[in-house]
């Protein structure tokens, strides 16, 4: 009996946690409901899918797409697709970011996306460089252009790991202390060329 008593303890403490750890969409495919960021011209919703840009205008300027709560650890999944000269054509999905104030910049890592930058772990307006690089052979065998590609995220501690379509290209450990473990979740596309990106299957697992 008392056993038994112990096991119903403990499996009512499990439950609670099980529940907060289970996987969460970050987008409803119909609207814009969670995000925030510039709508009138850069982001819409397409077919079930975010997208952010043109392919018959320029973008002028790095435009992000927001989550309004932030996350710490987690792993992410997201579906994306680039179109546009894939020579110039960049964007990227942001996280443990945050907005700088009065600006469409943010600051934080970004899972890069472009030629030159697949799978690699980039630090956004902050140290403004490439953290680290998957192998290029490794790329040039598992993206595929002009169609759709899978990013996941698994970001714990100060352990960063990105997967693109299922291969590991980086797995990144921050040494640097003051660098900030929580922030918003965010989807770029760059400027400077005529591209149109596209994001969906949003899901989110907090690790608890």
């Amino acid at each position: 009996m008392l056993r038994k008593l112990i096991y119903t303890a403990i499996l009512g403490l499990a439950l609670p946690i099980a529940a907060s750890a289970q996987p969460q969409k970050l987008f409803d495919g119909k609207t814009l409901a969670g995000w925030e960021g510039e709508t009138k011209k850069t982001w819409r919703v397409e077919d079930g899918a975010i997208v952010g840009g043109s392919l018959d205008e320029t973008v002028k300027q790095n435009e992000f797409l927001c989550t309004l709560k932030s996350y710490a650890d987690f792993e992410l999944k997201v579906k994306f697709k680039l179109l546009g000269d894939k020579k110039s054509v960049n964007a990227g999905v942001q996280f443990r970011t945050k907005r700088i104030p009065k600006h469409h910049e943010v600051s934080g890592y970004q899972a890069d996306i472009g030629q030159g930058y697949w799978g690699a772990l980039y630090d956004e307006s902050r140290r403004n460089k490439v953290l680290a690089h998957p192998d290029k052979k490794l790329i040039d065998e598992i993206v595929k252009y002009d169609d759709w590609n899978d990013y996941r995220i698994h970001a714990e501690g100060a352990r960063i790991r990105l997967y693109l379509n299922g291969k590991l290209t980086v797995d990144y450990t921050e040494k640097d202390e003051k660098i900030e473990r929580s922030g918003i979740i965010g989807l770029q596309v760059h400027g400077g060329a005529k591209a149109k990106v596209y994001y969906k299957d949003i899901v989110i697992q907090e690790l608890k």
